[in-house]
């Protein structure tokens, strides 16, 4: 849901003062509900779960009261307090109670506006954090059930693999492509939502449509309308779509590639955003792992080995997939930390210790020098990295500029590496991982690590860290826009006190 679709409610006993603030409000571009009373502000949250803040007077009676309740059936809902120059003494009490700022009547039209936008920010923030766990912790159920589906007969990855995309994405439609024999055409293997069973439909050639087009990329491809992109031409399958919203992800198991991974109709008609291509380029990687080595144990003329044949499951995925748990570990920190320093340390923690590197770094684009500046690193044994890059040199610079991911155990073997750019601090050449950090398809920055086993270094393993540390970066550079609305705010105010 987004901070445009949240609406707030405006709860004050004073007719003029309620229908003030809903006009202020309403001009900003923020929707309101009124209510006159307590009983009437519970009916209309109780109701409406888009209300994401709420502006209350204290004064009203059972202010307090009420803000506990609204604090108890909606934890995550954002309350600004209202509070005249009498009853100042309540504003205390309602910060203890959760209120997230408070406001002197009377009103300063921006200061409200202000007030009020960076609540609903906070609330956007808060409610996306519980969904991405919820949906962590189903693709943590997902990848297990991956895992063992590898050693049913039959279908059993190929419908798992769907079935998760459905349930992970919300998506209801859902369908797993692969390459046939000849590496021509993609056929559909399983599929949900349809209606139709997989045989009956159309296979796709390579560079046709968005499943076409998909599998030669090296990213998720999502289209917000496929009827509206020109580069999909006048086909049948434009019609095919509820609210042409796609998102497709190539599968390769580092040597070949295999098919595609596709979702499509999310439920409500919502695109799909940056967390959707995360997750969904989270399975992707996962299912394209366990075909590739069904691919192989079938022409060995052997089967996959059960999981409890060879060890426990936990400790089988642990040494068979450890990506899987290392995405898992970054998501995590992404949705407990928020402020900015604390985020990034917590995303690049797992990635020194999985791979055993150091020193692992996060740039950024410096808009104002052109450069990459550090935002942030991990340097488990001291090493460190450098404080600013080029964006012209070096693989880095390679990497920022064509959106493509360098894995190499032997980076001064390549004839675009430059020590003063493509090594940390110290100047000592060695295994490097460089992925690129995109948001809305655009590469903003570049993340990467220093291995001590060249074997770390891996495309697969780069693969799965450009996607979720884009994740993280995403919601590093939301809290640095309310931050700026917290100083806009506090502009407001001291201008507010100079006019008085």
């Amino acid at each position: 849901m987004s901070e445009t679709a949240h609406r707030v409610l405006v709860a004050d006993g004073e007719r003029f003062f309620r229908e003030a603030i809903v006009e202020a409000l309403g001009l900003a571009g923020i929707a309101c509900e009124a209510a006159a009373s307590g009983a009437e502000a519970l009916r209309t949250v109780s109701r409406d779960p888009r209300i994401g803040a709420a502006v209350l007077d204290l004064a009203l009676e059972g202010g307090l009261d009420l803000l506990r309740r609204l604090r108890s059936e909606r934890p995550a809902i954002r309350v600004i307090a209202l509070a005249s120059q009498a009853d100042q003494n309540l504003v205390l009490e309602a910060l203890r109670l959760g209120a997230v700022d408070y406001l002197a009547k009377p009103l300063h039209d921006e200061e409200l506006v202000l007030s009020v936008r960076r609540a609903l920010g906070t609330f956007t923030t808060q409610v996306g954090y519980e969904r991405l766990r919820g949906r962590l912790r189903s693709l943590d159920a997902w990848l297990s059930e991956l895992v063992e589906s590898t050693n049913e007969e039959g279908r059993g990855l190929e419908w798992c693999a769907v079935e998760a995309v459905g349930d992970v994405l919300g998506a209801t439609r859902a369908s797993l492509m692969l390459l046939d024999e000849d590496g021509g055409c993609l056929r559909v293997a399983a599929a949900t939502g349809s209606g139709m069973p997989p045989e009956e439909m159309s296979p796709v050639a390579l560079g046709e449509g968005v499943a076409g087009v998909a599998v030669t990329m090296d990213d998720v491809l999502a289209v917000d309308d496929v009827t509206a992109d020109p580069r999909f031409g006048e086909r049948p399958f434009r019609h095919r779509y509820e609210s042409g919203a796609l998102a497709v992800a190539p599968l390769h198991d580092g040597r070949r590639p295999l098919g595609v991974l596709c979702a499509s109709d999310r439920e409500g008609g919502a695109a799909f955003g940056d967390d959707e291509r995360m997750l969904l380029r989270v399975l992707a990687v996962q299912v394209a792992s366990l075909l590739g080595r069904g691919r192989d144990a079938a022409a060995a003329g052997s089967r996959v080995p059960a999981p409890e044949e060879t060890a426990p499951l936990a400790a089988w995925q642990d040494r068979v997939d450890p990506d899987a748990d290392l995405a898992r570990e970054i998501c995590e920190a992404s949705t407990i930390e928020v402020e900015p320093t604390r985020l990034v340390a917590a995303a690049l923690l797992p990635v020194a210790r999985r791979l055993a590197a150091s020193p692992v770094s996060l740039y950024l684009i410096d808009n104002r020098s052109g450069e990459l500046a550090l935002e942030g690193q991990c340097d488990v044994d001291g090493r460190v990295d450098r404080a600013r890059l080029p964006r012209n040199r070096g693989l880095t610079a390679t990497v920022l500029q064509t959106g493509h991911l360098v894995a190499t155990g032997r980076p001064q073997a390549d004839a675009r590496f430059d020590a003063a750019v493509d090594t940390p601090e110290d100047g000592s050449p060695g295994p490097v991982l460089c992925v690129p950090i995109r948001l809305r398809g655009k590469v903003l920055g570049v993340a990467r690590a220093f291995p001590k086993d060249p074997a770390a270094a891996s495309p697969r393993t780069g693969e799965i860290l450009g996607a979720v540390l884009s994740a993280a970066v995403r919601n590093v550079l939301l809290y640095r826009s309310l931050l700026d609305s917290i100083e806009d705010l506090a502009r407001a105010r001291r201008d507010a006190g100079g006019r008085g």
